[in-house]
């Protein structure tokens, strides 16, 4: 469990917004859903789903995370699918998929602002999460949660090296930082891997690209059903 004592010098703590601030994966699964449907005369669903999955994890090292890479990535798929036959009509019709994306309503997650008042002052807290800079920016500006941030942090990726990275804009060592997440991949493993502190809020939901096949075992390593549950464990 986690408890104040074992973190005596925390100073900063860290959350990842997509699926952890607000929702963000199942959207992505209903687009998903409708550009299957788009595309079934000339593939299964399951066929077109890995297609797609496959043009994202190679445009990754291009695009990196967020909408407008999935677009290009949709885009790619449909051309690839229909051996370059796809009507101009069916690529407008994925860029208002996407632009309905970049639109959706924020839906914050259960007890995500209770949590965020009660570690406010007590705490300097920051966002530390991956994605397009635009949108991360105005997903949180939408939120209403922007306030009670003191840094907010849109990386290019999660790994050791980012989070070293962004320790060192923040001046502390990684004794002094606790990273809340959703993803194991993403925001518990590297952290952990550099000294500091993580905390696992499962979603129902998460992206294949972000699931790992391990359980995780640490002495800095807690989870918790309900992200409530940590400001009862720093209490």
């Amino acid at each position: 469990m986690l408890h104040k004592s074992k973190i005596p010098n925390l100073k900063v703590i860290a959350f990842d917004a997509d699926d952890t601030l607000f929702v963000n994966e199942p959207y992505f699964q209903e687009t998903e859903h409708k550009f299957c449907a788009l595309m079934e005369d000339y593939l299964s669903h399951q066929g077109i789903s890995q297609e797609l999955f496959k043009i994202e994890i190679q445009n990754l090292p291009l695009y990196g995370y967020g909408i407008k890479g999935y677009i290009l990535s949709m885009i790619e798929a449909a051309m690839n699918i229909s051996n370059n036959t796809i009507p101009v009509e069916v690529i407008q019709k994925i860029i208002q998929y996407g632009k309905e994306l970049l639109e959706k309503p924020i839906e914050l997650l259960d007890g995500i602002e209770e949590t965020l008042q009660a570690l406010h002052g007590k705490y300097k807290l920051v966002v530390a999460t991956k994605g397009d800079l635009k949108d991360q920016h105005s997903k949180l500006h939408r939120s209403g949660l922007g306030h009670y941030f003191h840094h907010i942090e849109v990386m290019s990726d999660k790994q050791e090296i980012d989070y070293q990275k962004l320790l060192g804009r923040l001046d502390i060592q990684p004794q002094e930082f606790l990273m809340i997440g959703n993803s194991l991949k993403s925001d518990v493993l590297p952290v952990l891997e550099i000294g500091g502190y993580a905390v696992h809020i499962p979603f129902h939901t998460t992206w294949e690209h972000e699931k790992i096949s391990h359980k995780v075992e640490h002495e800095h390593f807690s989870s918790f059903e309900k992200i409530t549950e940590v400001v009862n464990n720093l209490a």
